[in-house]
């Protein structure tokens, strides 16, 4: 029975995308918070992706179960192989079921926000909104990515609210710019070129669906570079002293993770790559938290 809410929240995939959040409290603080923060914290994130996800199916619903109406749907990941795709769609989970699941994780997540920070409620609040524009905008506009974007990186912003009191503005958009740019490239443009066939037939203005291959690779070459580029401008904004051997290892990591896959979907554009690629930068954030975490760890000593 877990296994569909589960499955509902693409928890798998969730998990990843909460290193995010530890990679950017890190990066701005320096060290490791309070334990009670340190905490409350990863509850709270985990609770906030966990519903947001769901929400992503409870909203696009009727969409998904017109491309399950028809034969050949893509059946995901690897990163998103923790149960049956779109349960909801798919007739396995009830819609009450969905809606309980969604109500209590966001309860969660309000109520974690409301103890870090009582500013962090707005970003809770705002978060379900942006999800459901960008869900209801599938059939609007391709342009839905930079809320895609946006949504992904409320996320980091959060985390670095509850760790320094009054971050600086520019610093907070660059970091939104470089996370935006992964999302793109990495995520939202390869899960639309898997999905491409499906949201073909249900009329969904995707770039792969209304550019092609071509334009597409394009975007996420294009949108990869950006992110590795401004990766390397992150130490900026940390108190730590990340001098080559950081940017060393980061610019590996996307090198490795983003760089590399999405060159070989751009130059082929061949949609069997958009997953593969999709899989490997799922693991960029986790290998960034590891990076920053050994320099964390050094700095302590």
């Amino acid at each position: 029975m877990l296994r569909k809410f589960v499955a509902l929240s693409r928890s798998t995939h969730g998990m990843l995308d909460l290193a995010t959040t530890g990679f950017a409290a890190l990066l701005w603080l320096g060290h490791l918070p309070a334990w009670s923060v340190l905490i409350v914290a990863l509850a709270t994130a985990a609770a906030g992706y966990t519903a947001l996800y769901a929400l992503n199916d409870l909203v696009g619903v009727t969409i998904d179960r017109e491309k399950f109406a028809n034969p050949g749907i893509n059946l995901g990941y690897s990163v998103e192989s923790s149960g049956p795709r779109h349960p909801l769609a798919q007739g396995v989970l009830s819609m009450q079921g969905a809606i309980a699941w969604f109500a209590l994780w966001y309860i969660v997540a309000l109520v974690g926000a409301w103890w870090l920070n009582p500013l962090l409620i707005a970003i809770v609040l705002t978060a379900p909104l942006l999800e459901t524009l960008y869900c209801l905008l599938l059939r609007v506009t391709y342009w839905r990515v930079l809320i895609g974007g946006l949504v992904k990186s409320l996320g980091p912003i959060a985390a670095v609210l509850t760790v320094v009191p009054r971050p600086s503005l520019y610093w907070l958009c660059l970091m939104i710019a470089w996370l935006t740019a992964w999302e793109i490239g990495g995520q939202n443009i390869p899960a639309d070129w898997n999905d491409a066939d499906e949201d073909r037939r249900v009329g969904a203005k995707t770039i792969p669906v209304l550019f092609g291959a071509r334009i597409a690779g394009t975007w996420v070459f294009a949108s990869l570079i950006v992110a590795v580029c401004l990766s390397l401008l992150l130490p900026l904004m940390s108190p730590l002293a990340l001098g080559l051997p950081y940017l060393v290892l980061s610019f590996s990591a996307g090198l490795f993770l983003l760089l590399v896959p999405g060159f070989r979907l751009f130059s082929s554009g061949d949609g069997r790559y958009a997953a593969k690629l999709f899989d490997r930068a799922s693991f960029y954030p986790v290998v960034q938290l590891a990076i920053i975490a050994i320099f964390v760890a050094l700095d302590w000593h």
